[in-house]
């Protein structure tokens, strides 16, 4: 039987946020949940298949690709969907879950004996780039402060020379439970406070915190093609866990300043050049230039009228991660004379006289069938 879409599988659309998707899943999970439902099989199936679409669109690199392949980017034995399947692994996962879905509840995060090690958060660092730059790529330097894993005491909170021990309430695994009539309650450690350990000697440059606020440089590489709102992620760049815990991921978020002569629509470029009045009715050729600062050439057929577009195959933005380049459009303008001398008035007016019918088809045009419209 063919496997149900993930974003129909948490009611959710393809635009979700990850908060929103977090909520979603968090909403159906608690109702599902085993625990709830014992000796229910098929709320234990709906869990699962919860579990299952969560874990792939909550991972921002399977979401990638789930959105490209549908389920046909983890088919295949080493494929990308790796411990989605049922087996220990379903239990494992339906553990972890539990932790997460009522952590919160209980006031802590984790469990066991590695609540200790926190995850670090993930950072966001806007960045704004002009379009010559998103036309050749380049390498950004970035100056961030942020957190780092303390040096004197390799993260691990303690001061050099001692380690922390392990809470001897609840042994290690950071909540102790309580039993009340047919409920076993759960609540964070009194003594470690959720952490598993207790750090007797903190280290004097960190505090006990394992990580330190430093200014860091790193560079990103930002590829060719890239376009407004384009998300780089930078794996381990974020703020540090606490007491040694992994760090956090970065993410930059890229906006493309405006400029001054193209407007972009993915990979094509639009340009707006006005023309003189002569050059329009006479015919005659216009020089551009591309974003990538090449000469072309354009030629203007007798007649141009306003708004008149040219395609200028290849001259356009590059395709990210491709060859392919799009095209730039010439969109023509007529511009009105202004400030005309007395002879100039007197050519004008001469010119017009001798106009006809053909030299401003679409003007007589237009009044020809207003005056038959309104019968006057």
């Amino acid at each position: 039987m063919a496997k149900r879409d993930y974003y129909e599988i948490l009611g959710v659309t393809r635009t979700v946020t990850e908060v929103e998707l977090k909520v979603a899943f968090r909403k159906q999970a608690m109702q599902h949940h085993p625990d709830r439902n014992p000796g229910d099989k098929e709320a234990e199936a709906k869990f699962k298949e919860l579990n299952e679409a969560y874990q792939c669109l909550s991972d921002t690199q399977k979401r990638a690709a789930y959105d490209r392949f549908g389920h046909a980017a983890f088919d295949g034995a080493g494929g990308m969907g790796g411990g989605f399947g049922g087996g220990d692994g379903f239990s494992s996962s339906m553990a972890d879950i539990f932790d997460d879905l009522f952590g919160d509840m209980m006031g802590r995060r984790g469990g066991g004996r590695g609540a200790a090690r926190e995850r670090g958060s993930d950072l966001r660092y806007n960045m704004e780039i002009t379009l010559e730059e998103a036309f050749n790529g380049k390498t950004a330097t970035l100056k961030l402060p942020t957190s780092v894993a303390c040096e004197p005491c390799s993260g691990s909170g303690a001061k050099s020379g001692s380690k922390p021990r392990t809470c001897a309430t609840c042994a290690g695994h950071g909540r102790v439970r309580a039993q009340q009539g047919f409920f076993a309650v759960e609540r964070t450690c009194p003594t470690c406070h959720g952490r598993g350990e207790v750090i007797e000697n903190p280290c004097p440059a960190c505090a006990g915190a394992g990580r330190v606020t430093r200014e860091r440089t790193l560079s990103v590489n930002i590829p060719a093609g890239v376009e407004d709102g384009t998300r780089i992620r930078l794996a381990g760049e974020g703020e540090a866990g606490l007491r040694g815990g992994p760090s956090g991921d970065l993410y930059i978020f890229l906006a493309i300043k405006p400029h001054p002569f193209f407007q972009r629509d993915g990979a094509d470029l639009f340009c707006r050049v006005p023309i003189s009045m002569v050059k329009a009715a006479l015919g005659g050729e216009i020089s551009v230039r591309s974003v990538g600062g090449e000469e072309a050439k354009v030629k203007v057929p007798e007649g141009t009228q306003s708004g008149k577009q040219f395609k200028i195959k290849g001259k356009g933005m590059p395709v990210l991660r491709s060859r392919d380049f799009g095209d730039l459009y010439i969109q023509t303008t007529v511009e009105t004379p202004q400030n005309l001398t007395r002879k100039q008035r007197e050519l004008l007016a001469e010119f017009d006289k001798e106009s006809s019918n053909k030299t401003h088809p679409e003007s007589t045009g237009f009044f020809s069938k207003m005056k038959d419209f309104f019968d006057l």
